[in-house]
């Protein structure tokens, strides 16, 4: 009876919900089965499988009474600890489990290592400590064991800024390198796991010699040797090996179509995607994503509407590359089209799409429209603020761009350095010089030390302003050297104020910059001619011809630093 009653409960265990866990827990409390420790052990671990560890520490606490000193429940709440956390927990057990006088085993020192490579570089001596507890009793090479270590130095050493592969920086092998060679069991998903590691830090050096000394190699082997070429650029190398391989997924042929179109080969490119013998929507969007990088929006939306007439279902990068498409084509009505396509299935619009679309409304003229999608989305992020933010103040309304800057904060969002550039440009094309001025002395409270860019915003809004000598003090307590964007905008300011001694003496800084910048030179040509002065006028044009700098049409970079 007890062992029928035994085994309906550990089938029950299996596949009960978080409530019924309870009520089996009930159960075996009333009865003799909670001194069976086959059954409290499953019941614990079970409980660690909910997410959560509040009820599981409940039911430690209860059976660490009646089993005081028995290492398969403290495995168990190691093993929740690690799945669940808080990782440090885990490590605080293990400490409890050798006062206790219990020895760890090959069980427990993975979730160990595990909870160690989770809370980072602080950890990084006690799992070495770990290390040495497990040379010592012996478990080194039990295969659980020692991939745990592997996975432990890997993740150490990369974030230590070590070689995870090879060497370290003092040319002795890394850690990682260490374990490896002393595992007995190495297949060919260990290889490739060390294969990766070496090529997430750039070592591909590393990764082709152990490519090459594999005793066997399947698939994934050659798709990250592939990866990594593709990575620092080299087609090459990446095409010798896709050529060399007798069997490609789509995995395969979607890295080279990205390798060729990285390096700017886009024939190339378009050539292998058609080849494909299966494309997937990573396939797709690696394609289109790449066109719309290299300025080819309408080719970019071609392949998207071919995309949609095979049958193919994008996802939120297919939608943020093309919309990136309309945006640079002023394609409006093709825009609209895509945003119909997501009201379909708005569960797509996430806040990347989200502000994808609303950039694109903007940029195609339609702030208005922009601003309702805004308002309609759910949770928003900095970046999504940032644009909405930008686009009000290129269509005029600074005053609602300064708005979206303050609510953004009230909403418990923290500005970042692009919130500030565009806040800057609101109030400089809105004349806001107050609003400027608080918004500038807000960075430094909100801890973001002002850039160049912020520097020239306000320079050029106070000098925009007739406020010239405060843009001047500001120039000249600038922790960094002014540049041309900078003496350019200070120098409109001396126009606006009509101050030659001024112009004058930020000429003379200009010059030092040996600029070929036209702008600064019709400015001080125009600001002589404003004051009567011709023949200085007519000299400043004749030092550009010395100078061989022409003007051109409709570009300058003397205000360049508001063109965000």
């Amino acid at each position: 009876m007890h062992s029928s009653l035994e085994q309906r409960i550990s089938n029950l265990l299996q596949k009960c919900t978080f409530t019924q866990l309870k009520q089996i827990h009930a159960l075996i409390t009333t009865t003799s089965l909670n001194r069976d420790i086959r059954i409290s052990t499953k019941t614990l671990r079970r409980s660690t499988e909910f997410g959560g560890m509040d009820y599981s520490e409940l039911l430690f606490s209860q059976m660490d009474e009646i089993f005081p000193a028995d290492l398969l429940l403290w495995n168990a709440m190691i093993r929740g600890y690690a799945f669940n956390g808080p990782y440090d927990k885990c490590i605080s057990m293990h400490h409890q489990m050798i006062q206790r006088g219990l020895k760890p085993n090959n069980y427990t020192y993975p979730y160990l290592l595990n909870s160690c490579a989770q809370i980072g570089i602080g950890c990084h001596l006690q799992g070495m400590k770990m290390h040495c507890q497990i040379i010592k009793v012996g478990f080194e090479r039990a295969p659980a064991v020692s991939n745990s270590l592997l996975n432990f130095y890997m993740y150490m050493e990369s974030s230590c800024d070590y070689f995870v592969l090879g060497v370290r920086k003092n040319e002795k092998p890394s850690d990682a390198q260490k374990v490896f060679d002393d595992m007995l069991l190495k297949p060919v998903q260990i290889w490739n796991r060390m294969i990766w590691g070496c090529i997430n830090i750039g070592d591909v050096e590393s990764a082709r010699k152990l490519f090459d000394n594999m005793p066997e190699r399947d698939i994934v082997s050659w798709n990250s040797m592939i990866s990594g070429y593709a990575k620092i650029g080299n087609v090459e190398k990446a095409n010798e090996l896709f050529m060399q391989m007798s069997e490609k997924n789509v995995v395969t042929w979607t890295s080279m179509v990205g390798a060729f179109s990285n390096s700017g080969d886009l024939q190339t490119a378009k050539r292998l995607f058609l080849e494909m013998p299966y494309r997937n929507v990573i396939s797709w969007n690696s394609m289109i994503s790449s066109y719309t990088r290299h300025g080819k929006f309408q080719e970019a939306l071609e392949l998207f509407v071919e995309m949609h007439l095979q049958g193919v279902n994008p996802d939120g990068f297919t939608f943020v590359s093309a919309l990136s498409a309309c945006s640079n084509l002023g394609a409006l009505e093709f825009g609209k089209w895509i945003h119909f396509y997501l009201i379909r299935d708005w569960c797509q619009l996430g806040v990347i799409v989200g502000t994808a679309l609303i950039e694109m409304y903007a940029k195609c003229g339609d702030v208005d429209r922009a601003f309702k999608i805004f308002i309609k989305l759910g949770e928003k992020d900095v970046f999504c603020w940032n644009v909405m933010m930008k686009s009000l103040a290129i269509h005029g309304r600074t005053r609602d761009a300064i708005k979206i800057f303050f609510m953004m904060q009230g909403r418990g969002l923290k500005p970042n350095e692009f919130t500030f550039t565009s806040a800057l440009f609101a109030c400089n094309h809105g004349g806001l010089i107050e609003e400027g001025r608080q918004i500038f002395s807000s960075m430094k409270d909100l801890g973001i030390s002002p850039k160049l860019e912020h520097y020239g915003c306000l320079v050029d809004l106070l000098g925009r302003n007739g406020q010239v000598e405060e843009a001047k003090l500001l120039v000249e307590g600038m922790p960094f050297e002014p540049d041309i964007a900078v003496w350019g905008a200070l120098l409109g300011g001396c126009r606006v104020k009509g101050d030659l001694r001024l112009a004058e003496e930020v000429m003379e800084r200009i010059d030092e910059l040996k600029t070929n910048e036209s702008g600064v030179y019709v400015l001080l040509s125009n600001i002589y001619a404003s004051a009567g002065q011709w023949p200085k006028a007519v000299n400043a044009r004749e030092k550009m011809e010395d100078k061989k700098i022409w003007k051109r049409t409709g570009c300058s970079s003397v205000l360049g630093v508001v063109n965000i």
